[in-house]
């Protein structure tokens, strides 16, 4: 092992001198050199800038895996410079449970068909997620892990070393601020008498030995002006390199963005296939059953648009109270239903409705619909809650009511 006993005792003396500067500074009895604002700025910057990526890093981790022990596994493999294993999504687990319900309760039987078609669309809805998260990881996470792990340690690293050759600079400044007070002292009181000669030799060899100190530290002073200066530069191309850190994060977030709608646009989509899927065999599966929700219900609230519709969110539906049928009991209201043209408004219970989003009719006891239009809804006992009877002009049928925005 080499052991540098000088290097040593002198990279001491500069930590020692460097904590005696650095203290005397936080005290208030030494002069402390400045930055100049537009460096102390970038500085700023950055710091802002390094604390935002860890939050918006760490929440966009929780958002994509909301399990924690989850993600702590994760965050081991990486360091460990492994491959993640993959995992099953929610909704893949989700279906996969529901087909196996499915064939248990009889793959024929009208809840084990249900069974079947909700377990894909879930399977299908975990596909998306999985996709998503993918995508995501890649674009948006690995460049703010990238920053944070590369350019920002970079930049933490020279901002020490600046902060070293301050201290060094004000410690050389000291020194000569006394070396010059001592001087002037030596030079103004010599230390003399007439009947002895020898101490005038002596005040004049402590002049000079004060001249000689003066001169040796403001030799140090430009040396460590001269390294604070190269230092300050390099510290501050890095800084404002930031606002290229900034561009590069800003298209990972419009490719996040997009990633996002296109994953929340799959799934709308699939939804409304099952929504269609499930309503054409509503007739067959609940005919002369016990309708037991009194209340239509409104839209999910984190329903998006589809593609090409400006992203908002759906407001709230009014409920529209219907008369609810039991087993046995005839309606032959409720049978009407199945052939809208037939069927006579109320008297009094109608409504005017907006429609949201453009719908294809399934069947001719449906009424196709265009976004924006108005039309006249209703409803009739013994209905289906999440569907109305839609009025425009002469044409009349059923219509979803997650379509429409009633109107007071």
């Amino acid at each position: 092992m080499d052991f540098n006993v000088k290097k040593l005792a002198s990279d001491a003396g500069v930590f020692f001198s460097r904590a005696m500067q650095f203290t005397e500074e936080k005290l208030g009895q030494a002069e402390k050199t400045e930055l100049d604002a537009h460096f102390e700025n970038l500085l700023a910057r950055a710091d802002c800038t390094k604390n935002w990526t860890e939050k918006i890093l760490r929440q966009t981790e929780v958002l994509l895996q909301p399990n924690p022990s989850a993600r702590v596994e994760e965050f081991l493999y990486e360091k460990l410079d492994r491959k993640v294993p993959s995992r099953v999504t929610n909704g893949e687990l989700l279906a996969q449970y529901m087909t196996e319900a499915a064939n248990d309760f009889g793959p024929g039987t009208p809840y084990g068909k249900t069974l079947i078609k909700v377990g894909d669309t879930q399977r299908r809805l975990g596909a998306a997620e999985r996709d998503f998260i993918h995508s995501a990881s890649i674009n948006f996470l690995t460049p703010l892990r990238n920053f944070l792990e590369g350019d920002w340690r970079t930049i933490s690293k020279e901002r020490r070393i600046l902060q070293n050759r301050r201290l060094d600079l004000d410690a050389c400044k000291a020194r000569l601020k006394k070396a010059k007070a001592a001087e002037a002292k030596a030079a103004a009181v010599p230390d003399f008498q007439e009947t002895r000669p020898r101490n005038y030799v002596l005040s004049a060899s402590a002049s000079a030995l004060w001249s000689d100190e003066v001169e040796k530290a403001e030799h140090e002073l430009r040396l460590t002006q001269t390294e604070f200066d190269r230092q300050a530069e390099v510290t501050r191309l890095l800084l404002e390199g930031i606002s290229s850190t900034h561009v590069n994060h800003l298209r990972c977030l419009h490719e996040f963005v997009e990633s996002q709608t296109n994953y929340y646009a799959q799934c709308y989509q699939y939804m409304l296939d099952l929504q269609k899927q499930l309503g054409s065999s509503k007739g067959e599966i609940f005919s002369g059953t016990f309708v037991g929700n009194a209340e239509s219900t409104s839209p999910p609230a984190a329903a998006t648009s589809p593609p090409g519709v400006a992203a908002a969110t759906l407001p709230a539906v009014p409920t529209i109270p219907v008369v609810p049928t039991i087993v046995g009991v005839p309606n032959t209201v409720a049978e009407s239903v199945l052939n809208p043209n037939e069927v006579k408004p109320p008297a009094s219970g109608t409504r005017k409705a907006r429609v949201l989003y453009d719908y294809e009719a399934a069947d001719s006891t449906e009424l196709a619909l265009l976004a924006d239009e108005m039309i006249t809804v209703y409803s009739l006992p013994g209905m289906d809650p999440d569907w109305l009877i839609g009025e425009r002009g002469n044409q009349k049928g059923k219509v979803p009511v997650t379509y429409l925005e009633l109107l007071s």
